[in-house]
């Protein structure tokens, strides 16, 4: 067993505990946390996977940007674990069985990827570099960019007036 399929494995159940974590703690604070982690984690798959440029921009726009984001909104809004509801509704009940559903397509799809081949020629080699993702991203995909910033700036001056509201 190379080093390479241990770090991945270890990367990877590494990630998908994070993420439970997000899913399950009960302290808003605590799940922001457990979600940098989870990324970070991802970044260190992306690696494995020779894909550097998409590992640093995992770290640089998610765990930086958006959870300073994500920490800023609650903060602001002053969360605490104290206001869930443990009693099970009619949402989180459907909730569950859409995450079940979805999980099985999930699971159903990547028994289909199995026998693909690695990657090979130069063009798909090349797709993970800085100068590609920098040409498609100001040239093919520079309205879909721009319309995130502008989203983002919307979450933040709604999440200011929300609370704003509270005080």
């Amino acid at each position: 067993m190379s080093a390479e399929v241990v770090l991945f494995w270890l990367f990877g159940i590494c990630t998908v505990a994070s993420a439970l974590v997000v899913v399950g703690a009960k302290n808003p604070m605590g799940s922001a946390m457990a979600l940098v982690a989870t990324f970070f984690f991802l970044a260190g798959i992306y690696v494995l996977l020779l894909a550097h440029t998409i590992a640093v921009l995992q770290i640089l726009v998610y765990a930086g940007a958006v959870m300073v984001l994500f920490l800023f909104v609650i903060m602001l809004l002053s969360l605490t674990g104290d206001e869930r509801h443990s009693a099970p509704t009619l949402m989180k009940v459907l909730g569950g069985a859409v995450a079940a559903a979805l999980s099985g397509l999930l699971g159903s799809v990547f028994r289909q990827w199995i026998d693909v081949p690695p990657a090979s020629s130069p063009a798909q080699l090349n797709a993970g570099s800085l100068h590609a993702v920098g040409a498609l991203l100001y040239t093919q995909w520079l309205f879909p960019f721009e319309a995130v910033s502008l989203l983002l700036l919307v979450a933040i001056v709604g999440a200011v007036v929300v609370a704003k509201a509270k005080i």
